[in-house]
This record gives structure tokens, sequence and C-alpha cells, in this order.
């Protein structure tokens, strides 16, 4: 005897998979994320956040973050203007601002981000001297953060931010540096000490030309040396005759 199965069970699977259905129809798109809905292979519309209705099997959604991504840039090999091989890192902080563009534009933004972040490193850097490499990095991370967001424009991704991390410099160029900078010192304390030098024979021929000019300065300065001399009691103080008191006494 062949069994039947009651109206219900004949029903219930059918249920079952349209409700399986539209719980896969339903996503939850969070506050920091859109969805990118695509309608036959074409684009549709951007959607999110909050709850969004996608039509299986017609429909498919690309998730896009939001949020401002880290990116940490590989070391790159780097020559100077001046020749000297340098190996530098960096990190860069973007996010997308147009997801539309993110996901038809570029195939993977984020990988493509790297690898221009690279390349651009190297280009910027390599048109400068080590010395503006060491003490002009603010200045560095607006520039390749400028060429960044510039080229990035097109893939609806805003680069906020570009931070050298690390200049790795080999170590004879180090003691190199070293030297040089000891070099430096020292040949500002030779002219240092030539400027006191000057400034000091200027000085002093300065005030020889007042004396020359004014005789009784010249009396004021001797008396003065007179009064000095006599403050030491074990000095022996010989005073010499002024030669315009031998002139007179000859005419």
């Amino acid at each position: 005897m062949v069994g039947y199965l009651p109206a219900w069970s004949a029903l219930a699977i059918p249920a079952a998979l349209v409700l399986l259905i539209l719980l896969y129809s339903f996503r939850v798109l969070r506050e920091y994320e859109r969805g990118v809905v695509f309608m036959l292979g074409r684009l549709w519309k951007v959607k999110g956040p909050g709850l969004v209705l996608v039509i299986p099997f017609i429909q498919q959604m690309v998730r896009v973050d939001l949020r401002t991504r880290v990116l940490d840039v590989e070391p790159q090999d780097v020559i100077s203007r001046d020749n000297v091989s340098v190996r530098v890192n960096a990190v860069v902080y973007f996010r997308v601002i147009d997801p539309q563009k993110a996901i038809i534009q570029v195939e993977e933004f984020n990988e493509a981000t790297s690898q221009l972040a690279q390349t651009t490193l190297r280009s910027v850097l390599g048109q400068h001297d080590l010395d503006e490499m060491l003490a002009e990095r603010g200045k560095l991370n607006d520039d390749i953060q400028t060429i960044l967001d510039q080229q990035t424009d097109a893939w609806g991704i805003k680069v906020s931010n570009v931070e050298l991390k690390h200049i790795d410099i080999n170590e004879s160029m180090i003691r190199a540096i070293a030297r040089q900078a000891e070099a430096e010192r020292i040949r500002r304390a030779k002219v240092i000490d030539a400027e006191g030098e000057f400034q000091a024979a200027q000085t002093l021929a300065n005030a020889g030309e007042i004396l020359a000019s004014r005789p009784e300065a010249m009396q004021l300065r001797y008396l003065t040396a007179l009064q000095t001399i006599a403050g030491d009691r074990a000095s022996t103080i010989v005073l010499p005759i002024p030669m315009n008191l031998l002139d007179k006494l000859k005419s």
C-alpha cells in the first residue's frame, strides 16, 4: 500500500525554498559600507547603508568599505640626486569616496594604489639630494600625497596623507656623513674665530685712530693705565717723560 504525503508537506519544500531565497535577497550594509549593484551585468545603482534587497540570479552586489585604509608601502631602493643609495618605506592613508568608480574603473583599487605609491615614492625621492630627504620630510610627504591624490582621483579614491617612515643608509655612508658633519663643525669654528679676530683688530684700529686724533684722550688713557699699575703694591712704576715736554725744554 502506497502512502500519500499530506498537502502541507507537499507545500513545505517550495515554501522553504522561497523563504531561503528571500533571506538571501536581503543584505545589511553598515554605516561605513556601500553596495554597488549590477543588474544582468550592467551597473544599476549604489545602495546603502541599511537593509538592501538584491534579486537573486538577476542582481549582484559588491560591498565597498568607505573607512580610511592604512597602506604600508614596502621598502624601496632609491638613488638620490647626489647618487646615494638609500632604502625608504612609507605609509599611505586613503579611502574610497566614490564606490562606483572604485569598482568599475580599476580591478583591485587597493593593489593598484599600493603599486602606484611605490613608483611615486621612487620617482619623487630620486629628484632630491640625501640632505633634503633627511631635513625636508614634510615637504616630500606633501609632494607624494599630492601626486597620488591626483592620479587616484579617477578611481574614486582620496589620498589624505603620506608619511615617510624610515630612510635607511648603509654603514659606509653613515661614516661619511659623520666625517662631513665634523668637518663642517671645524669649519664653522674657524670662521667664528677669524671673524672674532677681525672684529677685535678693527676695534683696536678705530681706537688708535681716535687716540691719535685726540691728544687729551691719550692723556686720559695714560692716567688710567697708571692708576691700574698703582693698584699692585709689588709693582715698580717708571714714569716716562712725555715727548711734548722735552720739546718745550729744547725750545
